[in-house]
């Protein structure tokens, strides 16, 4: 009984999803939402993928693009105007200008730098430790040491 009912209501969820897609989430205003962020507060995806239903900003942030698109204003334009209203947070990838530039670059160099790191550490412990010889005397005394630990054994 309790399988019943939630098949029923995750049929009636994957219903009302499907109806939700269907009417504003065309591949058009998807291709536009992959690029601004939904700025719900309750997930990390971006418009064009917030599975919520009733989002109270991508449901909005859809409406919107699908209004601008019937105006005929480009990608592009459309991105520009949700960055005006909202700022740079609308959108999904920041700007490689400025500051944000550094975080682009800084995971490069730091895998750079890491494989320095371990290249430089291989060749220094490649360097072979000279061995010091030892006296003739003490390595008697081991010698005989050995032999009466050997003979004890026997």
């Amino acid at each position: 009984m309790r399988s019943r009912n939630f098949l029923l209501v995750f049929l009636l969820a994957t219903l009302s999803l499907a109806q939700v897609s269907s009417e504003l989430l065309t591949p058009e205003i998807r291709r536009v939402g992959f690029r601004l962020a939904c700025l719900c507060g309750s997930c990390k995806n971006s418009v064009g993928d917030c599975a919520m239903l009733e989002c109270h900003y991508s449901k909005p942030a859809r409406e919107r693009i699908k209004e601008l698109q019937a105006k005929g204003l480009s990608d592009d334009a459309i991105v520009d105007d949700f960055v005006k209203r909202e700022g740079k947070r609308a959108l999904v990838v920041p700007p490689a200008e400025g500051f944000n530039r550094l975080a682009f670059l800084m995971t490069p160099l730091m895998v750079g730098l890491g494989l320095a790191m371990i290249y430089w550490y291989i060749r220094r412990s490649r360097k072979p430790v000279p061995i010091q010889e030892m006296d003739a005397g003490v390595l008697a005394q081991y010698k005989d040491s050995i032999e009466k630990d050997m003979a004890k054994l026997d």
